[in-house]
C-alpha cells in the first residue's frame, strides 16, 4: 500500500503483490493463515519465498 499510494509506485506494487500471490498458491503459510494442506513456514522462510518469487514475476 506504501508503494502504491504513498510513493506512487505501482508498478512495484503488483510486483510484490504477483510475488505474494504466487508464494500462497505455492502452498506457503505462516502460523496465523496456516490451515491443513498448506506448508506452516516461519516469517523468515516466507519473507525468504517471496524476495525469490520477486525474481520470477
Amino acid at each position: 500500500m506504501m508503494l502504491r499510494f504513498s510513493l506512487g509506485q505501482e508498478a512495484a506494487a503488483l510486483k510484490i503483490e504477483a510475488a505474494v500471490q504466487k508464494v500462497l498458491a505455492d502452498g506457503l503459510r505462516t502460523a496465523d493463515i496456516y490451515s491443513e494442506g498448506t506448508t506452516k513456514v516461519s516469517t523468515r522462510e516466507m519473507g525468504d519465498a517471496v524476495v525469490k518469487a520477486l525474481a520470477e514475476v
